[in-house]
């Protein structure tokens, strides 16, 4: 796969620290990145968003997914950096280490999930147009991708263009990475923030049919998991 950075410069997506991703994440990290408030809130919305018996891959996986503990999925898988954590994790049916920023074409079969989740990771890609372009080949027809963003993160590994953009510039920025990418319907974004807790939008968007006179019909309606 052709490392395609769209209409954005480079520099945009390096990392104060280039060094080998698989170094960074080799000590697993048995911590969450958001606070209590913040996770019931995102777990909330995937119950909403996701239906129970959904396939889901669990995008940039750890030790722990959010995903409601009393919804009964069909699958879910998860790809991660760190094997003792998703090894760990007690909502994965199966899991795959895998490096995103050397091999952004995911290692599954075509419509192999019904939604494909990233909860606050999305800062760390260096190939964000190319790894959409592969979740749209992984979701069915009609598909959620749904990217859960906060404000935390590992500054040495963030993009650069992430760090320096507001709240509403990355939330932007992921829509960008919607638009960009052919076969997306038009993003739309959930803002869940609890109060006085850590922040949570949601940037979500639904597979659609990809041809030349698309009006943009299929837009996501991921609030309600239609």
């Amino acid at each position: 796969m052709t490392n395609s950075h769209g209409p954005f410069p480079a520099h945009f997506f390096r990392r104060a620290d280039e060094s080998d991703d698989a170094v960074f994440y080799q000590p697993p990290r048995f911590v969450t990145h958001i606070d209590r408030a913040t996770i019931n809130a995102l777990t909330d919305f995937y119950r909403e968003a996701v239906p129970a018996g959904a396939r889901v891959l669990d995008l940039m996986s750890s030790w722990v997914s959010h995903l409601p503990d009393d919804v009964a999925y069909e699958r879910v898988a998860g790809l991660g950096m760190n094997e003792a954590e998703l090894a760990d994790n007690p909502r994965l049916d199966d899991y795959a280490v895998h490096n995103l920023n050397r091999r952004p074409e995911l290692p599954y079969e075509d419509a192999a999930f019904d939604a494909v989740l990233n909860a606050v990771s999305i800062q760390y890609l260096t190939r964000p147009l190319d790894v959409f372009a592969s979740v749209r080949r992984v979701l069915r027809p009609g598909g959620l991708h749904a990217v859960a963003i906060s404000h935390r993160m590992f500054p040495q590994k963030a993009v650069a263009v992430w760090q320096s953009l507001s709240p509403a510039d990355r939330i932007a920025l992921v829509g960008s990475y919607f638009a960009l990418t052919p076969g997306w319907g038009e993003p739309i974004v959930v803002d869940r923030s609890p109060p006085d807790a850590d922040p949570l939008w949601i940037v979500a968007a639904r597979t659609v049919e990809v041809s030349d006179d698309s009006d943009g019909e299929g837009d996501a309606d991921a609030d309600s998991g239609e």
